[in-house]
């Protein structure tokens, strides 16, 4: 399943799930894995980490331009068509895609191999707070497409002096020599936008922009998610090559002193932190259970969700579309030092990555803030730069949203005045015995002192860990009585206090993590436990505990 919703009625576009051959380096056995999928599905490769290549035959029935999809592989992939590197690209959170032109009718051969490894090459996968799966994890698809057809749509909603309007950016790819002259049409429930005399030239890109009033329209909210189809058709001479659909909502969203608004109104966030980690299928999670997912988030009251550390699996996304769920979309890069940061593959990795997530997730109205650089060096000059680099290549891509970024660095961050939004990473009570709301008080003083003075303030995480079904009568540390305890003391202090605009609990579901690098030592079983339901979405006690919370603050 590529979306949840139907994306084109005139493209021809076929979903290449399904068995895939597959062989580890240096294996000559052959094996029938699953796409979407981890290789750690598999008892042969529950902890391989390097190379692996899967092969995948296709029938062409007439010559054709394909363009080849692929929704995610982790983390690096080298895409060959007939035994031709056609495409490479790092990076398991984004969607990259490829053309192939003139292909011939009958059999073809799509080789991907994939690269899970560590190194010096991947900046951003590296042994961390959560596992590093192999495989090709999210969907592909293949479509066959005429020379020029609608690469992306860009649908910008405002709300201007009482009126709902939409900026429409349409980008046109031709992939011929020739230029060419093309008109299209998009429709918007009963709205039509249409421009007649496109002239792109050959192997070329070109972008039209139109904006108009949509005067009845209903806005899209958390409590009323209402979504409207844009339907756009590319025709040449007379006619329809080419269609594109996108779901889009009408909803603004601002920065106004210290608070954040969406559609005028303010907002308090009450989330959770998610990682795409389950105990059976690892980062590629299907329809069921993301769906699961979400049916016990909102049963605890959430409005809110933070994609940890890495832009999700755009079918999440569609879900929190539907439900009205505010989504702050993280850019890949979690607990970086300086010398990580240093890495010189790191600026141009976080550069297609931002460009990535912002390009194919622009158009979800559920998110409303880009986030990047987790827990990064933002104390340090060098550090600071990266920062500043990074949310300026956003705002040029996105003005419609504001920005943030998650600090852990307390008492010495010097990039606090660069985002829209401070954020700040708080374990009061679990990793240090310190008093909630004094310790709350004076983060809140040394933010205001620190660029962070007239902003809205997040709490993007807090929590404790606990392992599923530990009960002791002592609440000692590890038990699920202490983790709701902990949980507990921090959300009356953060939910009350009139600084902070929004809350998200560290974590909704304990996720695996490496047994490279330092991670194993502190984190029991190989897994971050700070889950308030375990890998199997088991609820602990503090489940409860953050319903009624989070219920209870309406």
């Amino acid at each position: 399943m590529i979306r949840l919703f139907e994306q084109h009625q005139i493209r021809k576009i076929k979903e290449l799930d399904g068995m895939w051959d597959f062989s580890p380096e240096g294996d000559l056995a052959e094996y029938k894995l699953p796409v979407p999928g981890c290789w750690e599905q598999h008892p042969n490769f529950s902890t391989y980490r390097g190379k692996g290549t899967y092969r995948k035959t296709i029938v062409i029935t007439e010559p054709s331009t394909l363009r080849l999809e692929f929704k995610g592989v982790s983390h690096t992939a080298d895409v060959y068509f007939d035994g031709e590197l056609i495409a490479h690209h790092y990076n398991a959170f984004t969607p990259f895609s490829t053309i192939i032109k003139q292909v011939q009718k009958g059999t073809h051969e799509i080789k991907v191999l994939v690269d899970n490894g560590f190194g010096e090459y991947s900046a951003l996968h590296i042994p961390n707070d959560y596992y590093t799966y192999g495989g090709i994890t999210r969907p592909v698809s293949l479509a066959c497409i005429s020379d020029t057809y609608i690469k992306q749509i860009k649908f910008t909603p405002s709300f201007e002096d009482g009126v709902w309007y939409g900026k429409l950016d349409v980008v046109i790819h031709n992939t011929s020599s020739k230029l060419g002259r093309f008109s299209f049409v998009s429709t918007i429930d009963h709205y039509e936008m249409s421009f007649n005399d496109v002239e792109v030239l050959g192997n070329s890109e070109s972008t039209v922009t139109i904006k108009q009033q949509f005067p009845d329209i209903t806005p899209w909210s958390h409590k009323n998610p209402k979504l409207y189809s844009i339907h756009t058709i590319l025709s040449s001479n007379g006619n329809a090559i080419d269609d594109l659909i996108e779901r889009v909502g009408f909803r603004t969203v601002n920065v106004i002193g210290t608070k954040l608004q969406v559609n005028g109104e303010h907002v308090f966030l009450k989330g959770f932190n998610r990682h795409e980690d389950y105990a059976t299928v690892g980062c590629a999670i299907p329809l069921p259970l993301m769906v699961h997912d979400m049916d016990l988030m909102q049963d605890m009251g959430v409005n809110a969700l933070r994609t940890c550390h890495y832009p999700n699996d755009e079918i999440f996304l569609d879900l929190c579309d539907e439900r009205g769920i505010l989504v702050w979309e993280e850019n890949h890069a979690r607990g970086l030092l300086l010398e990580d940061m240093q890495n010189p593959n790191f600026d141009k990795q976080c550069e297609d990555c931002n460009r990535e997530m912002v390009e194919n997730h622009y158009n979800h109205p559920c998110v409303i803030i880009w986030g990047i650089l987790n827990e990064c060096a933002s104390e340090t000059k060098e550090g600071r730069l990266k920062y500043q680099k990074q949310y300026e290549q956003i705002k040029n891509m996105d003005t419609s949203r504001p920005t943030t970024s998650a600090t852990c660095r307390h008492f010495t961050d010097i990039s606090l005045d660069l985002p829209d939004i401070v954020s700040f990473n708080m374990y009061s009570g679990w990793y240090k015995d310190v008093p909630v709301k004094e310790r709350n008080e004076e983060e809140i003083e040394w933010i205001k002192n620190s660029g962070g003075d007239g902003k809205p303030i997040i709490v993007s995480e807090l929590g404790a860990a606990a392992i599923y079904g530990y009960r002791d009568r002592t609440r000692c540390k590890w038990s699920e009585e202490r983790q709701a305890d902990i949980i507990e003391e921090n959300l009356k202090v953060y939910m009350n206090d009139e600084h902070i605009t929004g809350v998200f609990v560290w974590q909704f579901a304990d996720c695996s993590v490496t047994e490279e690098g330092p991670w194993f030592a502190t984190r029991a079983r190989c897994h971050n436990n700070k889950g308030v339901v375990d890998e199997y979405r088991r609820p602990k006690i503090a489940y409860d505990i953050v319903k009624n919370l989070f219920l209870d603050k309406r």
